[in-house]
């Protein structure tokens, strides 16, 4: 089947809020698109907005931003891999200046190095402008082992992508390193608010993520992730802004902190893996274009200011949709009520 044969059919799409967000990229009440086909997500997620609008307003930071790309060498031994690796980090600054010829926006940031018997993994950081960055860096990877293998003949290609990246897979290193915007959502919310927005109070939130989220996640296996349903927001956030879809796999492994304070709810989402753009594949599309455009992602802003602000939005939507859940679920009942009532036909 050709391209121009094809047939697309829209997502169902909504929008939610507006989303009250403070912080130093955003500071304003802005309305989000979600496209999925779990009709509960817009009510519930937009009743996290509405708490948003009673407590002050979800203070979002962005932690951290870099996205990376590894690859594989052999060598004849370990003792010979160490030797490589250690003169190709002493060249950090011949490695960014070949990095800065494959792109305007591509800057090296840093790297990373394991050894394994006689393997040499060597993951690339690079910040990457508005883009999500996965092209961009492969680009600027394939450069750097040209001319690593050229530089060092001891060593012999093996993969431009060596899985310590790690893309669309579930691993710890993302977390404890970083890929995407590493981005923190926060808001406090009064026993006033949870009683009479989310129907519950701020020891029932706390005491349902120590058992469900930490607890519940423990006995799972989860790995670097305690949360009720980040997946949910990522996709249809995703979708509704032409990202990769695929990213959620890493994108949702976060964590939900709670606590009680005085008289009222301290509600957390941390989210180290969020792997979004505002250029690139998919931003093409009109549907897309129109929802970047009036989420305020598509201005005269500085390389990589557009793609903070996406990623802010999406940790705030984020919040909302875990902090109305868990609310729905410290009720008897309750969650099963609104999908019957908002799913079945």
């Amino acid at each position: 089947m050709t391209t121009s044969a094809l047939h697309f059919t829209p997502m169902p799409t909504k929008w939610v809020g507006p989303i009250k967000i403070t912080g130093e990229v955003i500071n304003e009440a802005v309305r989000v698109p979600l496209a999925t086909y779990e009709t509960p997500l817009w009510p519930s997620t937009d009743r996290g907005a509405r708490v948003s609008r009673h407590c002050g307003g979800i203070r979002c930071t962005v932690v951290d931003e870099r996205m990376t790309r590894s690859v594989a060498l052999r060598a004849q031994s370990a003792a010979a891999a160490k030797q490589a690796s250690d003169a190709i980090v002493g060249r950090f600054d011949e490695l960014a200046a070949i990095v800065g010829q494959t792109s305007r926006f591509a800057q090296l940031i840093g790297l990373n190095r394991q050894i394994v018997g006689n393997l040499l993994y060597v993951r690339f950081e690079c910040s990457t402008g508005d883009a999500s960055g996965h092209n961009m860096v492969t680009k600027a990877a394939d450069a750097l082992l040209s001319w690593i293998l050229q530089e060092y003949p001891a060593l012999s290609y093996s993969t431009i992508s060596g899985n310590f990246c790690t893309d669309k897979k579930t691993s710890a290193v993302n977390g404890i390193l970083g890929r995407g915007k590493y981005v923190v959502a926060e808001a406090e919310i009064s026993r006033v608010v949870c009683k009479r927005l989310l129907r519950t109070t701020p020891e029932l939130m706390a005491q349902l993520n120590v058992e469900k989220n930490l607890l519940g996640g423990v006995i799972a296996g989860s790995l670097r992730s305690a949360n009720a349903h980040f997946a949910n927001m990522l996709l249809a956030f995703y979708l509704a802004t032409g990202q990769d879809a695929a990213n959620i796999v890493e994108g949702s492994q976060g964590i939900v902190h709670c606590e009680v304070r005085r008289d009222s709810l301290y509600f957390a989402c941390t989210l180290p893996n969020l792997i979004v753009g505002t250029v690139g594949n998919g931003k093409d599309n009109d549907v897309v274009g129109e929802h970047l455009e009036k989420i305020g992602c598509r201005t005269e802003r500085a390389p990589g200011d557009n793609a903070r602000r996406l990623a802010v939005l999406c940790a705030a939507t984020v919040l909302c949709g875990e902090l109305s859940l868990m609310a729905a679920q410290t009720n008897p009942g309750e969650l099963t009520k609104a999908h019957m009532l908002l799913e079945r036909k």
